[in-house]
């Protein structure tokens, strides 16, 4: 490989939300969805010259900004996006939290699929809706949809809005092209308009192809909100950027209003100078790193199988979460995530914060750091869960 994945950089005492969190000493984190890797040389080098500049007032979003995005997903996902689409902000929670105080009224209903990313759940109460919950179906080491069920939640007269996951955290799913069309298909049956959250789009694992949703068909395009970032895939989630693609020019106006009122519109210098050196020149490093994270996966994938064959791993398309059943263990997912902590020394998530219900018997795990880290925690989880 050209980019060194091994390599540790020391991050606790840096203020480190990840690492420095835990109040105890020594533990390893696997929870939080932050990566260990310094972000790719084009970004570091691009940072660096506009910190060179040594000045940081308010800052203009340039056109090449939107170049950059409009030409990634053309290049890397064959989907057209035009500039007048494009809203920035500060974040996918910040853009999920306006996109549904645009589009809903207090009172109506936001759709999920659970096991889901937990801000979602605050997200819908802090717009005044109600949350709407369509569980995923286990089906062996991965979920597919309940199409049934998914459906009857939409038919429902009070549910406006379906918030999509895709890729699926903490699931690990890449949905399919097909598995997309049909939720939308049943979405516009029952006039539910689609918000999907992509933040993790590019974090996609071998044999998997990720597709935009607004990229399915016309159909889907003109029905939804996409919510994506670079924050996760290149590591700069500190730099705060992130984007609000929508074709519907009402929509777009609605949105535009609620991110002023919640006054997220303005963004930090260096957010958009990341983006650009990240979609313009470090296509390669992401590449690798998924290369990486893969082999990161097999190798738990094989611990897991030999130290703790009782725990089952489920199947990693993208992100890099992986999603565990410790069932057999006996514990709860909090009782267990509370004895990893104390007696284990590592920090994960506890299922339930993704559905109490859905994610009771399961904990997320975070592979996103040098494997001999990882070896670390694994082995600290194989000894708490043996004594």
């Amino acid at each position: 490989m050209k980019y060194d994945f091994d390599h540790i950089t020391a991050r606790r005492g840096t203020n480190c939300y990840k690492w420095d969190e835990p109040e105890e000493e020594g533990v390893i984190p696997m929870w939080v969805a932050d990566m260990d890797f310094p972000a790719a040389p084009a970004i570091q080098e691009a940072l660096q010259k506009r910190l060179n500049h040594g000045v940081f007032g308010y800052t203009i979003v340039p056109d090449s900004y939107y170049d950059a995005i409009t030409s990634w997903f053309s290049r890397r996902h064959g989907w057209q996006i035009e500039k007048d689409w494009i809203h920035y902000t500060t974040g996918v929670v910040p853009a999920v939290s306006c996109t549904l105080k645009a589009l809903t009224l207090p009172g109506e209903n936001v759709l999920v699929q659970t096991p889901v990313y937990n801000c979602f759940f605050s997200s819908i109460k802090n717009s005044g809706c109600n949350i709407t919950e369509s569980p995923l179906k286990r089906q062996e080491d991965t979920y597919i949809i309940d199409f049934e069920d998914f459906e009857r939640q939409c038919a429902d007269e009070k549910t406006t809005v379906f918030l999509l996951c895709n890729p699926h955290n903490p699931g690990g799913r890449v949905w399919k092209k097909d598995e997309l069309e049909r939720m939308n298909d049943i979405c516009m049956k029952h006039h539910v308009r689609v918000v999907s959250d992509e933040i993790h789009c590019e974090l996609v694992m071998p044999g998997n192809t990720f597709t935009p949703f607004a990229s399915v068909s016309e159909a889907c395009r003109d029905n939804s909100i996409i919510l994506n970032s670079p924050s996760k895939s290149f590591n700069i989630a500190g730099l705060q950027i992130a984007n609000i693609i929508c074709k519907n020019p009402t929509w777009r106006r609605r949105i535009n209003r609620a991110i002023n009122i919640n006054e997220v519109c303005d963004v930090n210098p260096f957010g958009p100078v990341a983006l650009q050196a990240a979609y313009n020149e470090s296509g390669e490093w992401l590449d690798e790193l998924n290369q990486y994270l893969w082999e990161n996966y097999q190798t738990l994938k094989q611990f897991f199988s030999k130290e703790l064959p009782q725990v089952e791993v489920f199947r990693l398309e993208g992100t890099y979460l992986v999603w565990i059943d410790i069932t057999a263990t006996g514990l709860t997912s909090d009782e267990a995530t509370e004895k990893l902590l104390k007696e284990g020394k590592v920090m994960v998530s506890s299922g339930t914060l993704y559905g109490k219900q859905a994610g009771e018997g399961f904990l997320r795990l975070n592979i996103a750091c040098p494997r001999s880290v990882m070896m670390e925690g694994l082995k600290r989880i194989a000894d708490t869960f043996l004594q």
